[in-house]
């Protein structure tokens, strides 16, 4: 009974450890699983890693069988991974043969000498790049000397490196660019260390301090620019890396020799130093001086102009007005002060009355103020309320701006209206003159003619409105003469008279019988004056001298006596200053020749001289002429005394009138003609005397 409770106690024993030995089995069954499976997780985790990888392993065994994650395939283009290394290269598929035979020595390398590899391969038909790097693989993870072989796709990589090498490439070209042109720029150029030594220069800093090349100028630390109020230029460039501003100031440096004005620039670059440039502005200062020189010279000069000159600036602001423009416009002096704008200096004028009327000031002011955009010169006439009248004129310029000249117009207006008078009633008297008159200019120009003149040369309008010259007047004047070699005499009395300032005269013989007599007479603004008369014909001419004769017979009977007297007379003649004796001549018959309303034109002066003779007689004789000449002139008439001197020396004395002529007959048995032809000839003269019914009566005396 003992036993069997013993026996039982082992039993039970033996049972419980057999249930704690079941119980840590299952336990130990458990944990390994877990274990399992944890390594199953891990192993496909690290799976699912390399699966998304940038790099995958190619296990390459000594045989040549080869081990890869699918993805492999992909990478190369192929359909599944091969077995071989060789198959790597298929069908335009995978690696290039060269890259593959590579690869393929490179792995044997590795697998005979451990020495790792590196090599960069793009598969056929793609654009990847990878990078293969092959060591000798772990025994854990293959023994017997297989290559482990790690692949990366290196496209992208590849990509920012071709580009990081492109943009280096280019920066160095650019570097060496910029490089190139600071050393061929023609102004000098520096950089200095943060503390402010030189550490490079240009060219053009080396030629500027006269140094043998750039290196040595560094060296020697030699500057450009000297020491200004206690401050060098390393002492300035370092204020500006201190400030981490431009420093930027105008001096002067000794440049080949040669004082120059320099604009030196401090440019502090961050923490890399401080460059710096000078720009020579020598010429630009020289530039300036003039131009500063030249509108002061100009704006005194503008100040003596009569017309009114203003400058206003792209804003509208008047920038200068000279004082002809402050009187002008009557502008206060605080304008000088404070210079206003366009508009508010229309606004001051016409507070002062000094513009035009205008119903809409406004909209009047707003189309001048359109002067500055348009491009084109205006020119206005300006009527002010007190009558002055101006001439505007306003210029815009190409940087916005406007000149602005005001020119008083008043007094040349007003001249210019009495000189059209003038001119009008100039031509009025030219056309009531009896006698043919042309006015000519100092090139020979005809500037003005009446109608006799015309008439008596047969030129027509057309012709003289071109206002010829001297030569081709007389060109058509010629064929009227009867001696055509004649006409040049005309023009030598006219060239005497405008180019010579001498008065004479000369006579033509026309081709129809009339004599005419022309004189030359130089006018005070420069022109000549010339008169045409006609004197006569060649029958008339015949008729006269045939009367001459037979006066000369009537009075023989009486002859001696009246020689005797005569010469007694003349016995005790004395020099008769001929221009004051016709003058007073003249003088005496005022009264004559107002009640009958006459003009008497005397044409001569003193250099005309004198006669020698009895004053008396040729007073009486001269005198009863003139009587006549009154009392066949009618009223409103015009009579002419004309004095000169012919080529003989001789003093000719023609008077003529307008009347209604006398004939032959009548004029020589006209009262008091023989006394006065007795006279004259007594005084060894000679009187020729014309007549022409409705044209007039001309006598011709001529004196020695």
């Amino acid at each position: 009974m003992l036993v069997n409770q013993t026996t039982l106690v082992m039993l039970g024993l033996l049972l419980a450890a057999w249930a704690v030995l079941a119980a840590w089995a299952i336990l130990a069954a458990r944990a390994r699983v877990r274990r399992a499976e944890a390594a199953q997780g891990t192993a496909r985790r690290m799976a699912r890693m390399l699966d998304g990888a940038p790099a995958l392993p190619l296990l390459v065994r000594t045989d040549g069988r080869i081990e890869a994650a699918p993805r492999l395939a992909g990478w190369l283009g192929l359909d599944a991974v091969p077995q071989f290394l060789s198959e790597l290269s298929q069908d335009n598929k995978g690696f290039p043969a060269d890259q593959l035979t590579a690869l393929h020595g490179a792995v044997l390398r590795t697998q005979k000498t451990g020495a790792p590899f590196r090599m960069v391969a793009t598969p056929l038909g793609s654009k990847r790049s990878l990078v293969l790097r092959g060591h000798l693989s772990d025994p854990q993870v293959s023994p017997g000397g297989a290559a482990l072989v790690w692949i990366f796709d290196f496209s992208d990589s590849e990509g920012e490196l071709v580009d990081l090498r492109e943009e280096a490439a280019r920066a160095r070209e650019d570097f060496s660019a910029l490089v190139g042109l600071i050393e061929a720029a023609p102004i000098p150029m520096w950089f200095r260390a943060p503390e402010g030594q030189l550490r490079l220069v240009n060219q053009a800093y080396v030629t500027a301090v006269a140094g043998e090349s750039a290196e040595a100028v560094v060296e020697a630390s030699t500057e450009l620019i000297e020491r200004i109020d206690g401050l060098s230029a390393r002492q300035v460039a370092r204020q500006a890396f201190d400030r981490k501003r431009p420093i930027e100031r105008m001096v002067a440096a000794t440049i080949a020799g040669q004082r120059r004005m320099l604009r030196v620039s401090d440019l502090p670059l961050g923490p890399e130093g401080v460059a710096g440039y000078a720009i020579d502005v020598e010429d630009m200062e020289e530039l300036a001086r003039t131009l500063r020189a030249f509108r002061s010279a100009q704006r005194s000069m503008l100040d003596q102009l009569s017309a009114g000159v203003a400058q206003f600036d792209a804003k509208h602001n008047l920038v200068f007005a000279n004082q002809p423009f402050h009187r002008i416009f009557a502008l206060k002096p605080i304008v000088a002060l404070e210079p206003p704008s366009f508009e508010r200096l229309l606004d001051m004028a016409r507070d002062a009355a000094r513009l035009p009327e205008a119903r809409d000031f406004p909209a009047w002011r707003r189309e001048r103020a359109a002067w500055f955009l348009s491009g084109e010169t205006q020119d206005e006439d300006w009527p002010l309320p007190d009558g002055t009248h101006l001439r505007v004129v306003a210029h815009p310029m190409p940087d916005g701006s406007l000149l602005m000249i005001v020119e008083d117009r008043t007094e040349h207006l007003q001249m210019s209206s009495a000189r059209d008078i003038l001119l009008r009633t100039r031509t009025v008297i030219f056309d009531s003159l009896y006698e043919a008159v042309a006015v000519f200019a100092p090139d020979g120009r005809l500037q003005q003619w009446n109608r006799r003149f015309a008439a008596d040369w047969r030129l027509d309008s057309e012709f003289l409105d071109t206002h010829p010259k001297i030569d081709d007047l007389l060109e058509r004047v010629a064929p009227q003469l009867a001696y055509s070699v004649e006409v040049k005499g005309v023009g030598e009395v006219v060239r005497a008279a405008t180019l010579d300032r001498k008065q004479s005269c000369g006579r033509l013989a026309l081709a129809n019988g009339i004599t005419q007599e022309f004189t030359g007479i130089p006018l005070p603004d420069g022109n000549s004056l010339l008169t045409v008369i006609a004197v006569g014909d060649s029958p008339k001419t015949a008729v006269v001298l045939q009367q001459n004769n037979a006066g000369q017979l009537e009075v023989d009977t009486g002859k001696s006596h009246v020689s005797e007297g005569g010469s007694t007379a003349l016995g005790n003649g004395q020099a008769i200053g001929l221009f004051d004796f016709m003058v007073g001549l003249a003088q005496e018959r005022a009264e004559q020749l107002t009640a009958k309303g006459l003009a008497l034109d005397l044409r001569g002066d003193q250099r005309v001289g004198s006669v020698q003779g009895d004053r008396t007689r040729l007073s009486e004789a001269l005198g009863q002429i003139i009587d006549n000449a009154i009392a066949g002139t009618g009223r409103g008439g015009r009579i002419l005394i004309a004095l000169s001197r012919v080529k003989s020396g001789n003093a000719r004395i023609m008077i003529s009138d307008n009347g209604q002529g006398l004939d032959t007959a009548d004029l020589t048995h006209a009262d008091g003609m023989k006394l006065a032809r007795q006279a004259v000839e007594d005084h060894g003269g000679a009187i020729e005397r014309l007549a022409e019914p409705d044209v007039g009566t001309a006598v011709v005396i001529t004196l020695p």
